[in-house]
């Protein structure tokens, strides 16, 4: 991974534009090819970014318009023709790490337990759901979950014990990368936890991915609803 803080100035055009004015922010560089620029707030959510695959060119030095000061310009280019121009005006800090390849997040107990029972029970996230495989990999990371409906399209399936946004995104780039695969086709998304949270069941059925909120203690024969007064 390159960590470069920088005094920059950042335009995308694409679907829409977007302009950064020049001003002091970080750049990753991962190895997946992936560029985001980054301010000193907003958690873990870039100013703006690419998507791999993309490329970058640094193109020669020339003087920033107005200015006087020497100026290299980034341009990374993305798969659908929508570039990212970054015009460095002074750079602070440019390092390079050797990450390795991560080993992923480790479930808890309870979400490992409630991924384990949701392959022996595919049913119970939609009727006609059968079971293909458990930590299904992608190029990213394994998805939970992978099953096939009773029309024999597939199914990915992310398990969070609370369902958050993160988790929705990180479904989402599961899904991106499942559906590029031919033998795979159109793979449809289910975010099953045991509590979904407004904003992320929001997120969720704006990308069409389907929610179900999962009952535990009924899946481990705890809890019988015939039993139920309300």
């Amino acid at each position: 991974m390159r960590l470069v803080i920088a005094r920059c100035q950042v335009d995308y055009a694409g679907r829409l534009s977007a302009h950064l004015p020049m001003a002091k922010r970080l750049i990753l560089i991962k190895s997946d090819g992936s560029v985001s620029i980054h301010a000193d707030d907003r958690a873990y959510k870039p100013l703006n970014w690419m998507s791999p695959p993309c490329s970058l060119i640094v193109h020669d030095s020339a003087a920033e318009p107005g200015s006087g000061a020497p100026a290299v310009v980034w341009e990374v280019v993305g798969r659908d023709g929508d570039s990212l121009l970054i015009t460095i005006q002074e750079v602070y800090l440019d390092s390079t790490h050797e990450l390795g390849i991560d080993p992923g997040l480790q479930k808890d107990g309870v979400e490992a337990h409630l991924q384990a029972l949701l392959a022996e029970h595919p049913e119970t996230l939609g009727p006609g759901l059968s079971l293909v495989r458990r930590e299904h990999l992608t190029p990213i990371g394994p998805v939970d979950l992978l099953c096939r409906d009773s029309a024999g399209g597939y199914v990915a399936v992310e398990v969070k014990r609370r369902g958050e946004i993160d988790g929705v995104e990180q479904l989402s780039r599961y899904l991106e990368l499942m559906r590029r695969d031919p033998l795979l086709g159109g793979v449809r998304g289910i975010f099953a936890a045991q509590q979904i949270k407004p904003q992320a069941r929001l997120l969720a059925t704006d990308r069409g991915i389907h929610c179900v909120t999962v009952d535990y203690d009924a899946l481990r024969g705890l809890d019988d609803p015939a039993d139920r007064l309300f």
